[in-house]
């Protein structure tokens, strides 16, 4: 699943996950996310979760996953480093700074999957 408000980040790593042979599952934003997680009656098998994000951003998304998913592997992928540092993004698995770059991304997915 990724979770991200701009609609071309979306598209590009949808494009690159399902070229990898991944299923994947776009939302645009995190309430989204959460109703989805939620109705779903089969698993997502991780998150790529941006964090600056209008109306919820991605800490509380992750806090609000973690509290009813907490295997679920979580990779914030941000564009910004200054997030590493708070103590709400240490429960996701992964912290990834977005670049065009895709190969560090996914191996962390390939980590966790």
């Amino acid at each position: 699943m990724i979770v991200d408000d701009k609609p071309q980040i979306r598209d590009l790593l949808k494009l690159e996950l399902e070229d990898d042979g991944h299923q994947v599952i776009v939302c645009q934003g995190g309430r989204e996310a959460l109703d989805i997680l939620e109705e779903m009656s089969f698993g997502v098998n991780i998150v790529l979760l941006d964090i600056k994000m209008p109306e919820m951003d991605g800490l509380a998304v992750l806090s609000a996953i973690k509290q009813k998913k907490k295997d679920l592997p979580v990779i914030l992928l941000t564009a910004y480093h200054t997030f590493k540092q708070d103590f709400q993004s240490w429960a996701a698995e992964e912290y990834v700074v977005k670049k065009s770059d895709f190969t560090e991304l996914k191996q962390k997915i390939a980590k966790y999957l």
